[in-house]
């Protein structure tokens, strides 16, 4: 079973999506890691030197490698739904589940995080709002479940998924 999680930066996607393999017993994949293996260097220090439409290139590549892979828990970074591409085959090659944080929510958990390229402007909050705005409606069309994150905690997210996925039959009951 493979699963994928999609979510705004600072949504739990990996930090879910490591607990999420250990409770299925299944191996986790951050996609960032991975293309910045491909890459050599940081997601930031390629954006910066290359721009956003090359990295785009890459991710979609290294995506579309992932989502083969029919077993394990696949953690993407937040701007993998903005093509088609990426929405298609992460919806047709497993579950996919969207952790739903608001923009306030995540500015406060991110606004120290200076690793986020796409936060490093004059007004994060607003930038946030603006990512949401865009980027909410993808998410949604990409994944089979939408989980508000909320303030729960990592386990409390993790055992939701798993019912979730229970309940539609994805897996098994697990203990």
């Amino acid at each position: 079973m493979s699963i994928s999680l999609v979510g705004l930066p600072g949504s739990g996607k990996t930090t879910v999506g490591r607990q999420l393999a250990r409770r299925l017993r299944l191996p986790f994949v951050d996609s960032d890691h991975a293309i910045e293996s491909r890459i050599g260097c940081s997601i930031r220090e390629f954006f910066d030197r290359e721009g956003e439409e090359r990295f785009r290139d890459i991710e979609e590549d290294v995506l579309d490698e992932l989502s083969k892979n029919a077993n394990s828990v696949l953690s993407t970074g937040g701007g993998a739904v903005l093509r088609a591409n990426n929405r298609g085959n992460l919806h047709a090659r497993g579950k996919v589940v969207y952790l739903k944080s608001t923009p306030e929510e995540l500015f406060r958990r991110l606004r120290h995080d200076v690793s986020r390229p796409l936060l490093q402007v004059s007004d994060p909050l607003a930038r946030m709002r603006e990512l949401f705005a865009i980027r909410d409606p993808l998410y949604r069309e990409t994944a089979h479940f939408v989980l508000e994150t909320g303030r729960p905690s990592v386990a409390t997210l993790v055992n939701m998924i798993v019912m979730q996925l229970e309940l539609s039959g994805a897996i098994p009951s697990v203990d």
